[in-house]
């Protein structure tokens, strides 16, 4: 969006909104904080629905634009008629807004079956009739841009309905002649592609079109970027990559579009050729950016291409940390046999030609995995890994061993069960999860039934997750010593372990006192845990009495909105240095509240990044380092229309408000987490700090630096 990114952090300072207009806004009949404390509650009541209908009708425009927001975030389908009038405000910022809360308050039709289908039919037809009426008149690019994406991503419920919509959307394709119009029309097109494939697949003029949004224009190689991303994407999507699109995907400046190639050449469709494919994913196996190099290797292991071993095996010697645990995590699939690897001698092995041609720093090349003296080379490799207890030792030092070992168990269980006492042992709480992992590889119940006796609660949940596989109800006894553990993680994994026990009479009453204890403990991030343990009873034939409903309230002042109107936050990972974040607080009030405040406590320091998925997003914030264990009471989210794109940071969530303050950051563009995941941030600087970061690296601090 055009929005100038002072504009955007200081929404809550003022009338800035206003200053666009020549004359002063009348006094709004409700304050800004009155309509975010009635959507911070989720407007329950009548009232609270009022206040927030009446701030889309205040004279001031901020007061409006966060109205109309929330009206699309309480998801009632209802609402829309309050909202569509916005379409025609005199400020395109509103209008924008007014387009993002239609698409979202029509989420609710996914989940509302009260009124008849033929109602909500017609309802539907509205919204986008809504919508594309005002496209078509349309002038601003950012404006054009919100509408296209929220006609790409209304629910449609029949193909008549989707074909009408993308028809609107290739109209709105030809008046496009700058790089905001194509980044809407790409928006929306990738959009459509993604959610109504299974409805309807794209045409084949919506097909040429997302070819020519993919397509480099030279004075845009930059700016026009995210346009080729999400042509790709959704090219993917609806598997129609030809070798032209390939081709020039993959020598494309940007790093993120040669990143999608990889993909692509493994997705394809029928216009791929598989020698082009293969050349491809060679080429992008020494590309400089880890991310291509990363998605490359991939890749090659998904095709099932003859050199993947061979990939995989220089890969583990790669200079970036995350593609050399990749390359451990493949070798798992490369059995020890002479006819396990298969033989590259039908096409030149592209990882041994390019050797450690990465800039010089991977290292030298290695044998082609061709022979048995090959599969001994990927044993040996991996046999090193585990071996090297000095780095495994240190700090951000355990990450290859414990990789090496899962990988281990499955090319040479003997030589893995060997190693397995060391890591079942070791100090380090990650390597004993590892080591589990491996356990139940090795079908080794004993270390299990160790490891399930351990002090850190997610090696427990590794443990029982292994016994579950290996045991099956023959474990009941280790399932049911967990039900006293304090971590949702393990109480989770237990109580999914018990299912159809053939032991009833042992397993209800424990599990009726636990789930007796966390609904007396009364913490909203328990859910999980109280879900898995509800489920189990319920199967069981004693389903337990409902946890009472929360009243939700909202402890938003205005004080604190107008401290962090334009505040950042200055993150430090131990070991590794400083990163700063914009809180975007004007679009995430409520979200940037709790985390500035849980930051200033020092909620967040010596916690970790607990969860490392390369080329998708890094999350941490947890006390438990556990997806599971958070800060209660559950956060409402705050989606709109600020993206996911390379930096952003969001709240994650296990459903529609369910966040609990951990944190996650993007680490490439995810346009299917938009309009799903609150953004509450995004990076300003140090990005590269955040590439680096390993699974169980460490929060120092998280400090907020208030705005000028």
């Amino acid at each position: 969006m055009r929005v100038p990114i002072l504009l955007v952090l200081c929404g809550l300072c003022g009338p800035t909104l206003a200053a666009a207009q020549n004359d002063p806004p009348p006094s709004p009949r409700v304050s800004r904080l009155a309509v975010l404390q009635a959507e911070d509650r989720r407007a329950p009541t009548p009232h609270d629905l009022s206040v927030i209908r009446s701030g889309a009708h205040s004279g001031d425009p901020q007061t409006v634009r966060i109205a109309i927001r929330a009206l699309g975030r309480l998801e009632r389908p209802s609402l829309i008629p309050d909202i569509t009038f916005a379409l025609r405000n005199a400020l395109p910022e509103i209008r924008s807004e007014a387009a993002d809360a239609i698409a979202q308050a029509a989420q609710g039709w996914k989940h509302e079956s009260s009124a008849p289908a033929s109602v909500r039919d017609t309802a539907r037809d509205a919204a986008f009739a809504a919508l594309a009426t005002r496209l078509k008149v349309e002038a601003d690019p950012d404006v054009r841009a919100a509408i296209c994406e929220s006609i790409g991503r209304l629910p449609y419920a029949t193909a008549a309905q989707a074909e009408t919509a993308e028809r609107a959307l290739l109209e709105a394709a030809e008046n496009e002649v700058n790089v905001s119009g194509r980044l809407g029309v790409a928006k929306g097109l990738e959009a459509f592609v993604r959610i109504q494939r299974k409805l309807r697949p794209p045409s084949e003029d919506a097909v040429t079109r997302l070819r020519r949004l993919s397509e480099l224009v030279p004075r845009e190689a930059a700016t026009g970027a995210r346009v080729r991303r999400l042509a790709m994407e959704a090219l993917i999507t609806a598997a129609a990559v030809d070798d032209d699109v390939l081709q020039r995907a993959a020598a494309d400046p940007d790093a993120q579009v040669r990143r999608i190639a990889m993909h692509a050449a493994a997705a394809g469709g029928n216009g791929v050729t598989a020698d082009l494919a293969h050349r491809v994913l060679a080429s992008g196996l020494k590309d400089d950016s880890p991310s291509v190099r990363l998605e490359a290797l991939r890749n090659v292991r998904a095709r099932n291409d003859p050199d993947a071993c061979s990939a995989s095996l220089t890969a583990t010697r790669d200079r970036d940390t995350n593609v050399a645990l990749s390359g451990f995590d493949q070798l798992g699939a490369c059995a020890p046999t002479p006819t396990a690897v298969p033989s590259s001698a039908a096409a030149p092995s592209a990882v041994a030609s390019a050797g450690g041609a990465q800039d010089g720093n991977a290292g030298p090349a290695a044998a082609p995995v061709d022979s048995p003296a090959a599969d001994d080379s990927v044993v040996t490799a991996l046999e090193q890994a585990v071996a090297d207890a000095q780095a495994a030792s240190v700090p951000r030092g355990w990450h290859r061993a414990a990789h090496a070992l899962v990988a281990l168990a499955s090319v040479a269980p003997e030589r893995a069960s060997a190693a397995l006492p060391s890591f079942t042992a070791s100090g380090v709480w990650q390597l004993r999860m590892y080591a589990a992992r491996a356990a139940a590889q090795l079908g080794n119940r004993a270390a299990l039934e160790q490891l399930a006796r351990d002090d850190d609660d997610n090696v427990r949940e590794a443990a029982v997750e292994g016994l579950r596989k290996i045991a099956g109800h023959d474990a009941d006894a280790v399932y049911l010593a967990q039900l006293t553990r304090p971590g949702n993680q393990i109480l989770r994994a237990a109580a999914l372990a018990l299912g159809d026990t053939p032991h009833p009479e042992l397993a209800i009453p424990a599990l009726k006192a636990e789930w007796d204890r966390l609904v007396a403990a009364g913490r909203d991030n328990s859910h999980d845990a109280r879900d898995a343990i509800a489920r189990t009873l319920t199967a069981l034939g004693a389903p337990p009495h409902k946890m009472p409903a929360q009243a939700q309230a909202s402890d938003l002042n205005a004080e604190d909105l107008r401290r962090l109107a334009s505040a950042r936050a200055r993150v430090t990972i131990r070991g590794l240095g400083t990163f700063e974040l914009a809180l975007v607080t004007a679009q995430a009030s409520a979200t940037v509240l709790r985390f500035a405040r849980l930051a200033e406590a020092g909620y967040y320091n010596g916690l970790t990044f607990h969860r490392v998925v390369p080329n998708f997003v890094i999350q941490g914030g947890s006390p438990g380092a556990s997806e599971y264990i958070g800060d209660s009471p559950f956060m409402r989210d705050e989606v709109g229309l600020w993206p996911h794109v390379r930096g952003s940071v969001g709240i994650s969530t296990r459903g529609r408000d369910t966040g609990d303050a951990q944190i996650f950051v993007d680490l490439v563009d995810n346009p299917r987490l938009d309009h799903e995941y609150t953004v509450f941030a995004q990076v300003l600087n140090g990005i590269g700090i955040i590439d680096q970061v390993l699974e169980g690296d460490v929060i120092e601090r998280v400090e907020i630096v208030p705005g000028p």
